[in-house]
């Protein structure tokens, strides 16, 4: 069920597909949401620790259309892909996190990623490799 097992049945009849998204799954999935969330939380968590995220500001970059794009003080950038081709990463140093797999610089249709631009590492591939190629969550401690 969707509770404990010594809990009274659910009041409304649940999905069987549901299954695969309750917490405890989730949990084990190194690939589902609740991991990428997780992810996600940590490294804002330690990129306000050394105060990259200390205030609001951002400022939008140009970006294609359908691609969402901004940067916040200390190189904190966000592309979003909302398109339905992929589009080039700016150049950066380290991916902080991603929604998909990244390759040869680009970010696919329905996919967003965290990048550092503080400090682009000369010779650094720009495809998230150093950060992983797994589905989600692709993260760095960063």
């Amino acid at each position: 069920g969707f509770g404990p097992a010594t809990g009274a049945p659910p009041w409304l009849p649940q999905p069987a597909g549901w299954r695969q998204l309750a917490a405890d799954r989730q949990a084990a999935d190194a690939g589902s949401m609740l991991a990428l969330y997780r992810a996600a939380l940590g490294v804002r968590r330690a990129r306000r620790a050394d105060g990259q995220l200390a205030d609001d500001a951002l400022t939008w970059l140009g970006a294609a259309s359908g691609v969402l794009a901004f940067i916040r003080p200390g190189g904190f950038c966000c592309v979003v892909n909302l398109g339905t081709e992929p589009t080039p990463l700016p150049s950066h140093g380290a991916v902080l996190l991603a929604s998909g797999p990244l390759a040869g610089g680009q970010l696919p249709p329905d996919t967003a990623a965290w990048l550092d631009l503080s400090s682009p590492a000369p010779g650094t591939p720009a495809d998230g490799a150093a950060a992983g190629s797994g589905r989600r969550p692709t993260a760095s401690a960063g």
